[in-house]
């Protein structure tokens, strides 16, 4: 079965939170069940609520048969935005990186694909959906080193590490930062 991407808005997130738990819980259920602090339902969904609030975010849900299987989201960094992202980098990779003004880098928070979904190339599709629409220069994202199968699906798809940074969350581990060049084609 084919997904059907719907591209959401802070509003329109909010108003789909339940079907951004569910995705959550089925795309987590092992991090959750070892009692993953930073990966909880709690904690996640605190996290959403805050970032629903932003006017810029900009999210994609994959839906089968009238069920929500994945989900990606972000937001373009602005001056201040940008500040607190890159807060905790463990160094800056060359001068100006972590400059930001509104239309150079899109932040991809958060994707995630239900476990009966997965390796199905869903998550890919969506992740070139919801950049493909993106007019920044680059991408960033956050990746825990050790998730080899996160790390393997975005190198090959073009991302490319830059430097560490530990965000300024609760329970957050050392992540390496993976930067994309945009535009991207859709799938």
């Amino acid at each position: 079965m084919e997904p059907e991407f719907r591209r959401y808005g802070a509003e329109r997130a909010r108003a789909v939170r339940d079907a951004v738990a569910l995705v959550h819980r089925e795309a987590y259920a092992e991090q959750i069940a070892a009692d993953d602090p930073f990966a909880g339902e709690e904690a996640f969904m605190r996290r959403f609520d805050a970032y629903a609030t932003r006017p810029d975010l900009d999210m994609v849900i994959a839906w089968c048969g009238g069920e929500p299987v994945a989900q990606a989201w972000g937001w373009p960094l602005t001056v201040r935005s940008g500040e607190a992202w890159w807060r905790g980098l463990a160094h800056e990779p060359e001068p100006g990186f972590t400059h930001e003004d509104g239309s150079r880098t899109f932040a991809l928070s958060e994707i995630m694909v239900a476990r009966a979904w997965t390796g199905q190339g869903i998550g890919h599709a969506l992740h070139d959906e919801l950049l493909s629409a993106r007019p920044e220069s680059r991408a960033v994202l956050l990746v825990r080193p050790r998730n080899a199968r996160a790390y393997r699906a975005y190198t090959g798809w073009g991302w490319r590490k830059a430097g560490e940074l530990r965000p300024d969350l609760p329970h957050a581990v050392v992540m390496d930062v993976l930067i994309l060049p945009l535009p991207i084609s859709a799938p």
